[in-house]
């Protein structure tokens, strides 16, 4: 009776550390640290509903366990280097990230938080997540952009060349999917690499939606968003992709094209003609009244004040100027918010895109950027030349943007190597 009862004790044990084993099961070993079956299932989950959301559709599901099983092991990584060498992202600066998200989608916090907890997001992972994205970011930063130099001479070759082209420069809108090929890969791994992006162009060229191919073959951090780069000009790609997508007319894909990176495939989008080197361009000088977000001051109350503040400029109760003196939270308040003259380019995105869309004389609505609220009044505009210390300043600029790109992927390419790596994902 003792052994018999014995034995019924144990069988659920044992049943139950089974069901454990299964839910906690290593997929991989990263360094010192490891990837379980549920990380990979919660990413794999993530993954679908991204693609579910934009319309793109899923690749078979051990491709995407594949793909999403290397990218966790490049964050693991990056973030086990970041936190070995000290970076932290604390918790005032995490909460003002998850602000801005919430604003950026028109949401108040709660809505937000909602809006995640209905898709099946957990508040707290996301929140947790959102913090090792912004530690990447600070990583990249230091280990590669910190680090990219752009001589004189680059920049007096780069001025050279344009004025040899044609007048009127292009710019590309692109889709990509690389297939990363390790520094000291064997001749059967590169093989195996480019065997792997024929078959992705071959999907790609025979009607498969691109933004699926990129989900199901890329290695590149942009592969969920459909391999999209956005709109670049001729300058600020990699010469091999310059050269390959000038002879491309839009909906067409390329050649598999190989790189230090690895394996790559293009696809032209749209083309459109940019900016005239040499011609004059935009300026404009406007006036601005900035309140900031703060602990003092929650994101709420910073949009009750400027709705107030315009309501009353817009009516005529008030003067622009005379408020920024008195509410604008910068330097700028006592000259009534008013900039120097601006060209494209001198301020963040979201300013930027609000300014650009106004009339002159025409007051924002509020416009939230990295610095806080904003209310935007355009007084002027005009057309300028640029200077040649400003002409070389932008040249630097799409110098550094064009090496930063390589140097990335590069970068991680290099860290992939020398990290000790076990899969186990066979063994689910």
């Amino acid at each position: 009776m003792r052994i018999l009862l014995l034995a019924l004790l144990v069988l659920p044990l044992a049943a139950a550390a089974q069901k454990i084993s299964l839910v906690d099961r290593i997929v991989a070993v990263v360094n010192k640290d490891v990837i379980t079956a549920t990380e990979l299932d919660d990413a794999v989950a993530s993954a679908e509903r991204q693609l579910r959301r934009q319309n793109t559709p899923l690749p078979e599901r051990p491709q995407l366990e594949r793909q999403m099983l290397e990218r966790l092991i490049i964050d693991k990584a990056q973030l086990q280097l970041a936190r070995d060498t000290g970076l932290r992202i604390d918790e005032t600066q995490l909460d003002r990230a998850v602000q801005r998200v919430a604003q950026n989608n028109n949401m108040s916090l709660t809505d937000f938080r909602g809006a995640l907890e209905r898709d099946g997001v957990a508040y707290q992972a996301w929140r947790e997540d959102l913090r090792e994205q912004m530690l990447l970011n600070r990583l990249r930063e230091r280990e590669v952009d910190d680090k990219i130099q752009v001589s004189d001479s680059e920049i007096d070759l780069f001025l050279a060349d344009l004025k040899t082209r044609p007048d009127t420069r292009v710019e590309y809108q692109v889709a990509h999917v690389l297939v990363r090929v390790p520094e000291q890969a064997t001749p059967d791994r590169v093989e195996a690499a480019r065997q792997r992006a024929q078959k992705a162009l071959n999907e790609a060229r025979f009607g498969a939606d691109f933004a699926g191919v990129a989900a199901s073959y890329s290695d590149a951090p942009d592969a969920l968003q459909g391999g999209a780069l956005g709109w670049r000009s001729h300058e600020r790609l990699p010469e091999l992709f310059a050269h390959a997508l000038a002879g491309l007319q839009p909906g067409q894909v390329s050649d598999v094209l190989r790189s230090p990176a690895g394996f790559h495939i293009l696809k032209l989008i749209d083309r459109r003609g940019a900016a005239i080197d040499g011609a004059p361009v935009e300026q404009t000088r406007m006036r601005h009244i900035l309140i900031r977000a703060n602990e003092a001051v929650s994101e709420s109350e910073a949009l009750r004040r400027l709705n107030d503040l315009r309501n009353r400029i817009v009516s005529g109760a008030a003067d622009f100027a005379e408020m920024a003196r008195v509410h604008s939270g910068d330097a700028t308040a006592a000259r009534g918010g008013e900039l120097d003259w601006v060209y494209p380019g001198d301020t963040v995105p979201e300013f930027e895109r609000a300014y650009r869309s106004l009339k002159i004389g025409e007051v924002s609505q509020p416009v939230r950027t990295p610095f806080g609220y904003h209310l935007i009044e355009v007084l002027e505009r005009r057309s300028a030349d640029m200077s040649p210390d400003r002409r070389r300043l932008q040249a630097r600029q799409v110098l550094r943007e064009r090496k930063s790109d390589e140097a990335y992927q590069d970068w991680l390419r290099q860290l992939r190597d020398q990290i000790y790596v076990e899969l186990r994902l066979e063994e689910r």
